[in-house]
């Protein structure tokens, strides 16, 4: 049985554990919203661009540009996009299951973003091609660097197709593991929602707006989807930061709240104990004055 010496170092330490999870919590509230306002105000532009896209697709020209068709390669090429610090619950574990039982076509390639992507992956063996440290808050200018890589990889033929996988967000308690193409382009799901009809229908080119492209549709898409392909990573890595910090705050108030839980019971423990204690010396004390009569 512990003494009441050893329930109050562990009471001691319990507090100070609760501490800073109550610090880190009250940090991860305050870069959650803007986190998530960020994601927000990102999601319609990103989802808007992805339609229209998506529907140019079915009626533009074969062969006017690759981005409109699989590569020539036979690999699959996956950017993660995970977290550089822990202490958020399971989001990168379930991230990393998720690619561990989706079946790709052919052999896959992994670039990172994140060191707990790289970790994983690195102990599950599998083949990175690249790692691009991106630090928080993210800025455009590093996601061009990383979307300038991946559209180099896919125009020169060696792969077939660019998936993006990252932990999408949906509201404060709910983020789901999700695997997007991002080339070909390709219906994207951003917050969980579409906000146009189901695509596994195929589209009719009758029911595509007439576009009016100049100085010609060539010349458009060579500027627009290089920018989109960047747009929508960056979208996406903003989701995936929402989720990282709303998965840290909430699983910090859990930790503080098991603290608190743990310091009542500790608590318990050690007055039953000094009760105890007292109720001893009470009885000999007694026994004493007893034998002394």
């Amino acid at each position: 049985m512990p003494s009441t010496r050893d329930i109050r170092r562990r009471i001691k330490s319990v507090k100070n554990t609760a501490q800073i999870t109550k610090a880190m919590q009250l940090v991860a509230a305050a870069k959650m919203k803007k986190a998530q306002d960020q994601a927000a105000n990102g999601r319609a532009y990103a989802e808007l661009m992805n339609k229209i896209l998506v529907s140019l697709k079915e009626s533009a020209a074969e062969g006017i540009h690759p981005y409109f068709a699989d590569g020539a390669g036979d690999k699959t090429l996956v950017l993660v996009i995970a977290t550089d610090k822990g202490l958020c619950g399971a989001l990168n574990t379930n991230l990393l299951k998720k690619l561990v039982n989706t079946q790709f076509d052919g052999p896959v390639e992994f670039v990172t973003i994140g060191r707990k992507a790289t970790q994983g992956l690195s102990r599950l063996r599998k083949t990175l091609v690249a790692d691009f440290p991106i630090k928080d808050p993210a800025k455009f200018v590093e996601i061009r660097t990383v979307g300038n890589f991946i559209q180099e990889r896919f125009r020169t033929g060696e792969y077939k197709q660019v998936l993006v996988a990252f932990n999408n967000f949906i509201n404060t308690v709910t983020q789901v593991p999700s695997i997007e193409q991002v080339l070909p382009v390709n219906p994207v799901t951003l917050g969980g929602k579409r906000n146009f009809d189901d695509t596994s229908k195929e589209i009719n080119p009758a029911d595509v707006p007439d576009y009016t492209f100049e100085p010609d549709a060539k010349t458009v898409f060579e500027t627009v989807l290089p920018q989109y392909v960047n747009g929508t990573i960056y979208q996406m890595l903003l989701e995936a930061r929402a989720s990282e910090h709303s998965s840290r705050m909430v699983a910090m108030k859990n930790a503080t709240d098991n603290a608190k839980q743990m310091l009542k019971d500790l608590s318990l423990e050690y007055n039953k104990l000094r009760q105890a204690a007292i109720t001893n010396e009470l009885l000999e004390i007694t026994t004493a004055k007893m034998a002394l009569e």
